[in-house]
């Protein structure tokens, strides 16, 4: 296993078998003649290959090679059901092409046109019948020796491609929870439970599931959506926790939040932060456009900010606040209803009339991600019935 850092899950390791040597890798060797296998096995055998595995039916090579997984096939050109030349192009996919595992080629057939064609086919080397013993032993121990330093390349790039995987989602994670604490850092001066942002993302996430929105994208809302009061953090404590009405120019610098947290959000080339500009400038624009700041309407207001101020209003209608008591959630969700086509974008509307309303305002789940990587399950949507 590779080491873990406490808390953290580790990623089993690709074993490098460095151990090995050629003699402890499987030879296929395929020639019609039994004689010629007979010969080629006690050679390689008394050499100490323990694994020669031998054919004289060409039919039989691509069911045994898949089977044994050679690291070297011994392969006769002139065969007469299938010669060499076929059996090496339909051994090319299971063999890896000219990176995967070698083709020896024996042959009495010396001409330079046969030796062109056969490595062209993908033979990695020629020996031409007959041959001495010394030679093939060469040949073919420098063929398997190439082949277990390609398998523990390939072992190390795999381990690498592993740590670099766990690494990025550990990135991933720190981001995620940096994200979280930041929408925590905005909601923590005018709520004092600060679960209005984990609200907004989890309301935001049923509303976008409901009209159609793909899961992906339901899940960067998810994330993206309590960070749209991030430009609080710009308005001053005695505006923000006011008991009483604000005045005409107090009202103006609470607006700007809209715009200081798409400024804070702003010049990101992260996905999830874009869509968090996005819904922190327009979460407060309206449908018939008198909302602000950009007094957008319709469907110049992207749909996220659309489904953000639903979410928004319902959540801060439902919820005590310095200036405010919490309204009772049948009479919030009738105000979210009565509001169809004016400040709210119809369509969202009748999708938030099927949503469960309670569930809205009781359910609350740890938005943080888990230090294990997975992914917080988005509920489905919970229908009610007309009359409820």
């Amino acid at each position: 296993m590779l080491r873990s850092d406490k808390g953290r899950r580790s990623v089993p390791a690709v074993v490098i078998q460095s151990e090995q040597t050629p003699q402890d890798r499987p030879i296929l060797a395929v020639d019609d003649e039994p004689t010629n296998l007979l010969l080629l096995k006690r050679i390689l055998e008394r050499a100490g290959y323990a694994r020669v595995h031998t054919t004289t039916d060409a039919a039989r090579v691509t069911r045994m090679f898949a089977e044994i997984q050679p690291d070297l096939v011994l392969l006769d050109l002139h065969m007469p059901s299938i010669d060499g030349f076929a059996l090496m192009e339909q051994l090319a996919p299971l063999a890896g092409g000219r990176g995967g595992v070698p083709f020896l080629v024996l042959t009495a057939d010396a001409t330079e046109s046969v030796k062109r064609r056969a490595l062209a086919s993908g033979a990695r080397d020629f020996l031409t019948k007959p041959f001495s013993q010394a030679e093939l032993l060469l040949r073919v121990r420098n063929l398997l020796e190439v082949q277990l330093l390609h398998r523990r390349l390939r072992a190390q790039n795999e381990n690498l491609e592993q740590q670099v995987a766990e690494r990025t989602r550990d990135l991933e994670l720190a981001r995620l929870e940096i994200l979280s604490r930041l929408a925590l850092a905005a909601e923590y001066r005018d709520d004092d439970t600060q679960q209005h942002a984990w609200r907004i993302g989890q309301a935001c996430a049923l509303l976008a599931l409901e009209v159609g929105v793909p899961g992906q994208e339901v899940e960067l809302i998810r994330r993206a959506a309590p960070l749209h009061d991030i430009g609080k953090i710009g308005i001053p404590d005695s505006i923000l926790l006011k008991p009483g009405k604000l005045t005409d120019g107090e009202f103006e610098q609470v607006k700007r939040h809209t715009t200081i947290g798409a400024e804070i959000l702003s010049g990101s080339q992260s996905p999830l932060l874009r869509l968090a500009e996005r819904i922190a400038l327009t979460h407060h624009e309206r449908w018939d456009g008198r909302g602000y700041p950009c007094r957008l309407s319709g469907e110049e207001i992207p749909l996220v900010g659309r489904i953000a101020a639903i979410a928004d209003v319902f959540d801060a209608l439902t919820h005590e606040r310095p200036y405010k008591r919490a309204w009772p959630v049948a009479q919030a969700a009738a105000e979210i209803l009565s509001q169809k086509g004016r400040q709210f974008d119809p369509r969202l509307v009748d999708a938030f009339a099927t949503l469960d309303h309670r569930a809205l305002v009781d359910r609350v789940q740890d938005w943080l991600p888990h230090v294990n990587g997975a992914h917080v399950r988005i509920d489905a949507p919970v229908r009610v019935s007309a009359t409820a």
